[in-house]
């Protein structure tokens, strides 16, 4: 499989090296200092929705099993022990036991063992006494039928199907043990976890301290004293903070490639690497309400756009424009270029594309006299920002106004969750590379993900089926006939897929950025500081 992360030759360079540097070329000590973006709405991350929780708090728990934090791509082959040591299936494919690593202590103390596994995988799925406040990854375990605490150090997943996917959901940042003896509401402001770096202090509009785990399991790691994240929601102040010395590390994949010039002209030795995020901008629309309970004003808001120039304005060419998953080569389940660019308004004719837009607006009543005035609701972050704002100068050529409603990241997802908008301009960040998630996560008719109410009893079981399809090619295929129909049905209209880079100043080694996910590569146990 080709990968294709675009890497600046010096860190490609700096990356390699790092990897494959000897033990003792690696220091111990220092503060990492990182820029935040935003407020994250709490450090739960089983409660959040975007990497502005996990990015943070990742480094405070461990999963049971995790994605290879050295390599930059996402791949089920390289999945390896984190709280387990061990995973079998049994023979039908429908029970997953995992050996647990003994010795292994809770940052308060006590001790981690199967009871934890149960707890968490209850608190996922409902069956508990504790309750998550929201839980908008539910749908990634409508298949988990239990979960036993076979004795203290083996827990067994008992699914209704098989699920081979289950092992890439559980490798995600996304999918943290929670202690059973912490209730989930303290986990939102004081994180009890078993990772490398224990929670201090998480202030509102100043930032996040992580303090180094003397007791971590992982003997001689992690290399830093600490992690240090000032929010500063001005991007410019941000960036002037990295290139002056103050913070050691932009917020992953801040620096778009509008702003990598820049960065690189002011400080030409910051190492700087470019990936794919598996995260798309697209659209989401409530169908359920007026005037976009009408199909064909939704098809007309996707017939509009011009995807090249949202490319080619944001990431100077180097974003794609892909179906619903991620398209190859960085990701491994995506669409083929020629399969998007054959679905309405996919393909490069766009003026063809908006006069067809504009004889739907004429059937729906709309035309140069008589425009349609809309909200456009979206994060209030530049991630959604900036294309919030192409997109409302593109829909004024099928007569549709759009105002920018502006959305603090604490309120986005309980806003767009309680379907409290009309048009949304979204990013959609996929906590791994793989169909059970994206699919179920946002297209399934019952999912709290699902923003824009789409559903479709045909495609919910074609999207049970692939779950259960232990054959890859042929899941493939089966993917691809979900992607092509989701396009079609716009089910969330698809504007491109983002990448960005993320810069360290030279004397930050060991971070490698991951290829396909925003989600996965925030463990900072590998990391040191050569000062």
């Amino acid at each position: 499989m080709t990968m294709r992360p675009l890497i600046l030759a010096a860190g490609l360079l700096a990356t390699l090296a790092c990897a494959a540097a000897p033990a003792l070329a690696q220091k111990s000590g220092g503060i990492l200092k990182i820029y935040h973006r935003d407020n994250p709405p709490s450090a739960s991350i089983h409660e959040e929705a975007t990497n502005s929780t996990v990015i943070p708090f990742m480094s405070v728990f461990n999963n049971l099993v995790l994605y290879d934090q050295s390599k930059p791509q996402n791949s089920p082959d390289d999945i390896v022990p984190d709280l387990a040591t061990s995973w079998s299936w049994s023979a039908d494919g429908k029970a997953l036991t995992f050996k647990l690593r003994q010795g292994v202590k809770w940052h308060d103390g006590q001790p981690f063992t199967a009871k934890d596994v149960v707890c968490t995988f209850d608190l996922l799925t409902g069956k508990g006494k504790d309750k998550l406040r929201r839980n908008p990854r539910q749908s990634w375990y409508g298949n988990v039928e239990s979960v036993t605490a076979d004795d203290d150090f083996t827990a067994t997943v008992h699914l209704r199907h098989a699920q081979p996917s289950l092992p890439s959901l559980l490798a995600s940042g996304y999918s943290p043990i929670y202690p059973c003896h912490v209730p989930s509401a303290q986990m939102r402001t004081k994180p009890i976890g078993t990772g490398p770096f224990k929670f201090v202090e998480f202030r509102q509009n100043e930032g996040i301290k992580l303090a180094r785990n003397p007791d971590y399991w992982k003997k001689g790691r992690p290399y830093l004293d600490g992690i240090e994240f000032s929010i500063v929601s001005n991007r410019a102040t941000a960036i002037l903070g990295f290139v002056s010395g103050r913070f050691d590390m932009t917020f992953p994949w801040e620096i778009t490639m509008p702003l990598l010039k820049d960065v690189k002209s002011q400080a030409p030795d910051s190492v700087c690497q470019i990936t794919s995020m598996n995260n798309s901008t697209n659209l989401i629309v409530n169908r359920d309400a007026p005037p976009f309970d009408n199909p064909d004003l939704r098809r007309a808001l996707s017939l509009a756009m011009d995807r090249k120039a949202f490319v080619d304005i944001l990431n100077q060419g180097q974003a794609q424009i892909g179906g619903v998953m991620q398209p190859p080569t960085d990701g491994i389940w995506g669409l083929p270029p020629e399969m998007v660019a054959s679905v309405p308004g996919y393909g490069p004719d766009v003026d063809k594309n908006r006069s067809q837009a504009r004889e739907l607006m004429k059937k729906a009543g709309y035309g140069p006299d008589k425009h349609l005035q809309i909200k456009v609701s979206t994060r209030g972050i530049s991630l959604y920002k900036d294309p919030a704002v192409i997109l409302a100068g593109q829909l004024k050529e099928i007569w549709i106004d759009a105002e920018i409603d502006i959305v603090e990241t604490s309120q986005w997802y309980a806003k767009v969750a309680r379907k409290a908008y009309s048009v949304g301009l979204n990013t959609t960040g996929n906590g791994v590379d793989d169909p059970d998630q994206n699919f179920f996560e946002n297209f399934s008719c019952k999912s709290t993900r699902n923003y824009t109410g789409y559903c479709n009893p045909d495609i919910e079981k074609m999207i049970e089926q692939q779950s259960a399809e232990t054959d890859r090619e042929k899941r493939r295929k089966l993917v691809w006939e979900i992607d092509r129909r989701l396009l079609e049905d716009n089910a969330r209209p698809m504007i491109m897929w983002n990448r960005a880079a993320t810069c360290t100043r030279p004397d930050v080694k060991g971070y490698v950025a991951q290829v396909n996910s925003v989600y996965n590569g925030f463990r900072f146990e590998d990391v040191w500081l050569d000062k």
